[in-house]
């Protein structure tokens, strides 16, 4: 894929998904911060990072720490918070590039931790993860076949970026997000979303090895195909056309502007990535949730971390609308407009 066809995100249907509700929320990140200076031992450069992504700390999971873990931790975080009881949890979905194995799906341990008694699925959609997985926990929902779906976003990066890339490794940090979904008003839910993929630009942000097409057991997958590979420059291009494309295309069909928003919960990518879609939509940074600065990328995590944080916070409250968008790897994106 060359730069100019990366520009401009593939047209996807557009969507209305009401009578349903967040009652619950939770996050978690690892103890553990690392420093753009501790990155210096790896060759990184500290003012590099912070100028051209506006991180300039994230959090490592300890050895002993997977990603069903900082998941179960933000999961009884959101239980908590919802003051439900949890046999009344009829689903979960759990949106993630970095399961704890290959087979079985990591919703399935965290579902048997949080003692639920639950269908429990993964969502794979890198990290349009949570997007992905709250749509598909909402339509159980709205439909009648759930009543309290648990959707969760987590990822322990560190585990799946190439210490050796001094581009793409200190971008990335570990966290995770929770929210419970329930029967809602007429007019709560996503009162217009949209969910999109083209696989065209598959190989700009890959893991080559590790699956069926490039096994680790027949010696084809070389030990760097373990690691996430990015294209970033077609890559950052791209998500700041499909920010501004995505938004748009949302508000439009919701007949809502962006005066209307009352927060802009975009993916933590990258600074320069936000501030480019906050200014191409006019909208100012103090209605836009940031925590890049502290986190950096945490992919599936970083939309329900940062929904969380900002409803801890009362950046928001009942009857408010949030903007939230994911995108990446696939490339795949997820955009909605939500009734709080």
């Amino acid at each position: 894929m060359s730069d100019a066809e990366a520009l401009t995100p593939a047209q996807s249907p557009l969507r209305r998904l009401t009578g349903v509700q967040i009652i619950g929320s939770g996050s978690f990140v690892p103890d553990h911060v690392v420093t753009n200076e501790a990155l210096a031992r790896l060759g990184c450069d500290a003012e590099w990072i912070i100028q051209r992504t506006g991180i300039r700390e994230r959090r490592h999971a300890p050895p002993e720490m997977s990603t069903s873990d900082m998941a179960v931790a933000a999961a009884e975080r959101c239980l908590q918070a919802a003051g439900i009881d949890r046999r009344r949890i009829d689903l979960l979905v759990l949106g993630t590039l970095s399961p704890d194995y290959l087979l079985p799906a990591t919703a399935t341990a965290v579902q048997t931790r949080l003692g639920l008694c639950c269908p429990a699925m993964d969502v794979s959609a890198a990290c349009a993860g949570f997007l992905y997985a709250l749509v598909t926990g909402m339509q159980y929902v709205a439909t009648g076949c759930s009543e309290y779906a648990l959707v969760i976003g987590a990822d322990t990066n560190s585990r799946v970026m190439n210490p050796d890339d001094k581009k793409t490794y200190p971008l990335f940090g570990d966290g995770a997000g929770a929210v419970l979904v329930t029967r809602g008003s007429s007019e709560q839910g996503l009162v217009s979303y949209t969910l999109g993929a083209d696989g065209m630009g598959e190989k700009l942000l890959v893991r080559l090895g590790g699956g069926s097409r490039s096994p680790l057991v027949n010696g084809s997958c070389a030990p760097s195909d373990w690691f996430v590979r990015m294209d970033g420059r077609p890559v950052f291009k791209w998500a700041v056309r499909l920010l501004e494309d995505s938004s748009r295309q949302v508000l439009s069909a919701s007949g809502y502007t962006t005066d209307d928003v009352n927060l802009w919960i975009f993916h933590q990518a990258n600074i320069r990535i936000l501030d480019a879609a906050a200014d191409a939509l006019g909208v100012g940074r103090e209605k836009c949730e940031t925590h890049i600065d502290r986190y950096g990328n945490t992919s599936a995590g970083s939309v329900p971390i940062a929904l969380d944080e900002s409803l801890r916070a009362g950046r928001f409250g009942r009857g408010d609308l949030l903007m939230l968008s994911g995108f990446g790897g696939g490339l795949a994106w997820g955009t909605a407009l939500v009734r709080w």
